[in-house]
């Protein structure tokens, strides 16, 4: 593509690229020229350990500047050149952020150039994490991000996935264009500024007996990516999530929930509290009559066991029937067939402002995937959203949601 026919969406924007000792290093010539294409000036600095991944030359020829590494060049410093820098940057990118950075960072260490051009800066901050899955799992890795973001850092990533390693599992660097995207996000217009938003995501548990629960496939990757995304276009984001191995966006409240019911009570106590209301959460529609004390054993005498279930409060549709204090509502319909009838259907019998369907029989798409595709319907009109990553999908919908809600709210 030529790059007149990219939009120039960084135009002006000086991103301060800091690169530490990681395999991911490679994804940072690409990083960097799809900055630039955007409009970006990218200005790299390398730790010791990264220039054993890729070369300062590698680099310097796709950002166009010369690559500063050194803390105690003498040249660079004769003029305070970790100074200029610090203050140069609308954004520190961190990509490849490794463990050993991170720590070093929660520490307010500055035993190299970029450590020291972290303290000195006021410029906002972006971590791309990008180790083994079992270094990120690790407690000290996860308690040092967390203390990251309690500072403000913004942490992007990271995905799961194969790693170079071998294993499978997070800790891979997001993708050169997602951290673009992330860039775009940070730097680009903020149409939930000032809003508050809640979200339910995941799945929730049906309890059976102590060891026994009846639940469904829903990875909670779509909310999750809502709640990432509303945080970056500006709203204050609750998450009110049932149980998921998913880390929670940076600037997110997170309240945890089991049950049907217990998502119903808290969704109900935030919505009052919320402007906007999306409920992406796939919500048992029945759970067991009567729960077993005890764990219930295999008999014998019988082939069968009969469990009376009971419906589940409507979680969508409750919100949506407040009288006082009701927010925008959004709803999602998961079908297999007739998509449109009853994503309409469920858009006038629940009185919903705004409901997004998707076909989760497409293979590929939908449950545990990492992509989807939506079609959004509302009383006047309507927005099919092609197939796309849960994020960029995220970040389209709530386009339209705040459009939307600026056309309910007058």
């Amino acid at each position: 593509m030529e790059q007149s026919l990219i939009p120039q969406s960084l135009a002006g924007k000086k991103i301060l690229l800091g690169i530490s000792g990681g395999i991911a290093a490679y994804k940072c010539a690409d990083l960097t020229r799809r900055l630039i294409e955007r409009g970006a000036q990218v200005q790299v600095v390398m730790t010791p350990a990264a220039k054993e991944f890729i070369t300062p030359l590698t680099m310097q020829a796709v950002s166009g500047r010369p690559v500063s590494d050194s803390l105690l060049d003498p040249a660079a410093e004769a003029s305070m050149g970790h100074i200029e820098l610090a203050k140069w940057a609308d954004l520190i990118l961190l990509a490849p952020a490794t463990s050993d950075l991170i720590a070093r960072m929660r520490a307010g260490m500055g035993n190299d150039l970029l450590t020291t051009l972290i303290l000195a800066s006021d410029a906002p901050i972006a971590v791309a994490p990008a180790m083994n899955q079992q270094m990120y799992a690790n407690a000290a890795t996860q308690e040092n991000l967390s203390v990251l973001t309690q500072r403000g850092m913004m942490i992007w990533g990271p995905a799961a996935g194969q790693q170079a390693c071998g294993d499978v599992g997070y800790g891979r660097m997001l993708e050169p264009m997602e951290l673009v995207a992330h860039s775009e996000d940070f730097f680009g217009p903020k149409p939930l500024q000032g809003i508050s938003l809640a979200i339910t995501a995941g799945p929730t548990r049906e309890a059976i007996d102590p060891v026994r629960y009846i639940s469904n496939h829903s990875s909670g990757k779509m909310g999750f990516a809502i709640a990432e995304a509303a945080a970056n276009l500006g709203a204050t984001v609750t998450l009110i999530s049932g149980p998921v191995s998913l880390n929670t966006p940076s600037n997110v409240q997170r309240i945890n929930v089991e049950s049907a019911q217990q998502m119903h009570q808290v969704a109900m106590q935030q919505a009052i509290n919320n402007q906007i209301f999306i409920s992406c959460a796939a919500v048992a529609d029945y759970r067991p009559s009567q729960v077993a004390d005890q764990k219930i054993k295999k008999t014998d005498d019988s082939d069968q066991m009969q469990i009376v279930m009971v419906k589940n409060p409507d979680i969508v549709a409750s919100v949506a029937a407040l009288q006082e204090q009701r927010p925008f509502t959004v709803g999602f319909a998961a079908e297999t067939q007739d998509v449109e009838k009853y994503a309409r259907g469920k858009l006038a019998k629940k009185n919903l402002d705004m409901i997004c369907a998707n076909d989760v029989s497409v293979a590929g798409l939908g449950f545990n995937s990492n992509d989807n595709a939506l079609h959004l319907y509302w009383q006047d009109g309507e927005q099919a959203l092609e197939t796309a990553s849960k994020q960029q999908l995220a970040k389209q919908l709530l386009d339209i949601v705040a459009l939307q809600y600026q056309q309910y709210s007058k």
